[in-house]
């Protein structure tokens, strides 16, 4: 291929994430149509040192990029700066006029970024605590030389801030109303035409123009290219505090600086609009927390699966954050102990805080505070940096930040389908249907636009002629992306957006329109929506079982196979008119029938199809009451296997399909949904109380049943309650104490008025009067 290669693209404005420096990878083939055209997101390797020159690509219409084609004949766009997450479109063009091929890559948080296409920068907590007490010396960096095409690379430190923009980012006066605006840009450059070893090595000097930049990147180009160009082939950093770059007064004395940026800080949040109120409040326990997968997804800082240190809350073994923003953008976070206790900030530096900016930014992104990473790092991170970590001024940050508590939160309702299809209603009623074919476990209503849809086909064994199983789940919420999950051909799960399959060959998670997904594994998918619910696929000896969690907003107003949610069992399951089948002396007959009245339509479907794995078999009926000959001998193996709750549906699994394993796996899927369901179980919290002034409270949680005690310091007397405990409505027992000296007492009670009927109340209420 010769000559140039041109993309385009919009929303250019800012990283959100380390990939999006990276370079696209143009697969183009001549006489494919646009739909065929392939490109990939990838860090670019050169194999020729002088590249010609580039090819554009246009990237939603509104920036135009020129990039170029290597050695090998292959074209290289060159991504923007973008301030989202999700796929991007982008169209490309060979001849700079007819962009007549598009495609798409995905743009991902900066936390999850691929570390070997970055530059690592060692000892991290080193960089970020430079000229600090006893921090100081040499710097290291590392990166994978190959990926600079270049003998000699240039070493630049890039900053970023947000500014209004009635004042430009050099502080010149600007008219019209004033509105936030981000702003990445080159600072210096440390090095120039630096060996290209893929290490580096300098010892910091201080800043003298730049030191009012406290968050940044590091970038390495090919020393080929101007200082601070734009949109080049480059390696960055992750986006980190510049404790090393900051000025003179921050290494005479970083604590006094420190405190000073705290105290600033203080003063901006006070002008600023309260966000507290729009939260959802946290899960009062950590195993709430992970089981209510549609609203809470684990902190990438603070995750007990992955092994991560809980640098910022110590004491805490997991943090979640909640998945959605508020309406101004903001974000809850919640972390919890070793005994699964929600940890407050009230009663610990590692408690919860919430986020006036979301971690993972928010719709529309366009402007601050609602970028992915960057915002957050610069309006909650850097200041937890001033007060807490650099001064002892944390008090400060927990009373802009403080825990929300758990008072007002609900866990999610879970209904399940598994098995040779057998269901757990939302409210608890289980009951068998094998028919096949595709049904609605949550049916649209006029109140709740969110649809999950089953398919189910016979197994595929001649021998198993009477049993069926999911082959797939399609969920879809109002205006959102349709996504299925559905068992793929050479094993494990396979996801789908609009019919196309998706891949995560790369990354565990990603944004679409209205919907993220989360795969943990081949075997484990997760589909969260705006609204809360979650739809979850699990593989169990390769069938699949589906967990649906829906809020309690959605109570009163679902319809389906998983029944209306309405915490009444006894009009489970019911018919589209609403007409409820008494599950008490229903035969299996009746509940096949009602259950095939949740057909979905040709026309209300969302699955794919594909032909080669239905197997409609009009001759395949429901087995409802499948015998046990005595003389089997797997019946006696399914006797000592299946047992317990659960064991009708692991014996009817194991006689329809005649496998013990399958029998098994049905035992299993139920016992997880039962796991699930403990977890969800409501608890009642009673709030957090304070310690008393000059005292000492014994306990740290305000769950039901749960009893604090309180103690006085030496030369204090205790008034109030010695021991409080919650009870079931949700109220502490006793009375708030309070700690004061003798003299206090007596100088109180000498101006207290004679009143010898006076209530205890009234006069813990007079002793108030001293605080």
């Amino acid at each position: 291929m010769q000559g140039k290669v041109w993309s385009r693209t919009g929303r250019m404005l800012l990283p959100c994430d380390l990939c999006v420096f990276a370079e696209l990878l143009c697969r183009l083939h001549p006489g494919l149509s646009s739909a065929e055209a392939s490109l990939q997101l990838h860090a670019w390797r050169e194999s020729s040192q002088d590249p010609r020159p580039a090819p554009p690509s246009q990237f939603k219409s509104e920036v135009v990029l020129e990039g170029y084609i290597d050695a090998d004949g292959r074209p290289h766009c060159i991504s923007p700066l973008l301030y989202e997450t999700g796929w991007i479109q982008f169209e490309i063009s060979t001849d700079g006029i007819q962009f007549d091929r598009s495609g798409e890559y995905l743009s991902v948080h900066p936390s999850e970024a691929d570390p070997a296409f970055q530059v690592t920068l060692v000892n991290a907590t080193w960089w970020q605590n430079y000229r600090t007490p006893n921090v100081a010396g040499r710097l290291k960096m590392t990166w994978n030389g190959s990926l600079i095409a270049a003998d000699k690379v240039n070493v630049e430190l890039w900053g970023y801030r947000e500014f209004s923009s009635r004042s430009s980012s050099t502080g010149a006066a600007m008219n019209g109303p004033s509105s936030p605006r981000a702003e990445l840009s080159y600072l210096y450059s440390l090095d120039r035409n630096v060996v290209n070893s893929g290490a580096f090595g300098f010892v910091p000097e201080s800043s003298k123009d730049h030191s009012d930049w406290v968050l940044g990147n590091i970038r390495i180009t090919a020393s080929s290219q101007s200082d601070g160009a734009r949109d080049v082939q480059a390696l960055w950093s992750s986006g980190h505090v510049l404790a090393w770059h900051l000025g003179q007064t921050f290494r005479d004395d970083s604590a006094a600086w420190a405190k000073n940026k705290c105290l600033q800080w203080d003063v901006l949040e006070e002008n600023q609009p309260s966000f507290l109120h729009e939260l959802i409040d946290c899960p009062c326990t950590l195993a709430q927390a992970r089981a209510d997968t549609g609203r809470f997804h684990a902190d990438y800082s603070c995750d007990v699966e992955t092994g991560s240190v809980c640098t910022y809350h110590p004491g805490s073994v997991h943090c979640v954050r909640a998945l959605q923003a508020s309406t101004q953008g903001s974000g809850q976070q919640c972390c919890y102990d070793g005994t699964g206790a929600l940890v407050l900030t009230g009663d610990s530096i590692g408690g919860s805080t919430p986020d006036r900016p979301h971690d993972w930014g928010s719709p529309p992104y366009g402007e601050p505070p609602r970028l992915p990473g960057y915002s957050h790092w610069l309006h909650n991170v850097a200041s937890f940096y001033f007060c807490c970590l650099w001064s002892d001024h944390c008090h400060v940050y927990f009373r802009r930040r403080p825990s929300s508590g758990c008072r007002n939160y609900r866990p999610p309702k879970a209904g399940a389908v598994f098995g040779d299809p057998h269901f757990m209603t939302f409210d608890g009623l289980g009951y068998t249907f094998n028919g096949q074919g595709e049904y609605h476990l949550v049916s649209p209503s006029p109140h709740r636009e969110l649809s999950v849809q089953a398919e189910r086909v016979k197994l595929k064994n001649g021998t198993f002629a009477r049993a069926t199983w999911l082959s797939s789940v399609a969920v879809k919420e109002e205006s959102s992306d349709v996504i299925e999950v559905r068992l793929a051909a050479g094993g494990g799960l396979q996801v789908l957006r609009n019919h196309k399959v998706l891949p995560f060959t790369e990354q565990r998670w990603t944004d679409l329109q209205g919907v993220c997904v989360f795969v943990r594994s081949p075997q484990s998918v997760t589909v969260m929506l705006l609204s809360g619910a979650a739809v979850e696929a699990r593989l169990h000896d390769g069938v699949m079982a589906v967990t649906v969690l829906l809020p309690s907003e959605f109570a009163h107003h679902t319809r389906g196979l998983l029944g209306p949610m309405n915490s009444d069992p006894s009009d489970d399951p019911s018919t589209r008119r609403g007409e409820g089948v008494s599950s008490d002396g229903a035969t299996p007959e009746e509940i096949f029938i009602f259950a095939t009245g949740w057909n979905v339509s040709e026309k209300a479907s969302l699955f794919t199809y594909d032909p080669r794995n239905l197997l409609d078999d009009p001759a395949l009926g429901p087995a409802f009451a499948p015998p046990e000959p005595p003389d089997d001998p797997l019946v006696a193996d399914m006797l000592t296997t299946c047992f317990g709750e659960g064991a009708a549906f692991c014996k009817h699994d194991t006689l329809t399909t005649g496998s013990l394993a399958v029998g098994n796996a049905t035992l299993r899927a139920f016992q997880n949904f039962q796991l699930l369901m403990d977890a969800l179980q409501p608890v009642v919290s009673c709030g957090w109380l304070p310690t008393p002034r000059n005292g000492k409270k014994n306990g740290t949680s305000y769950l039901q049943e749960n009893t604090l005690s309180f103690s006085c310091d030496e030369g204090f007397t205790l008034y109030g309650s010695t021991r409080r405990t919650c009870r079931e409505d949700g109220a502490w027992t006793g009375e708030q104490p309070y700690c004061i000296t003798e003299t206090e007492k007596r100088n109180r009670t000498r101006r207290r008025p004679k009143n010898r009927l006076a209530k205890p109340s009234a006069v813990l209420s007079r002793i108030m009067d001293l605080f």
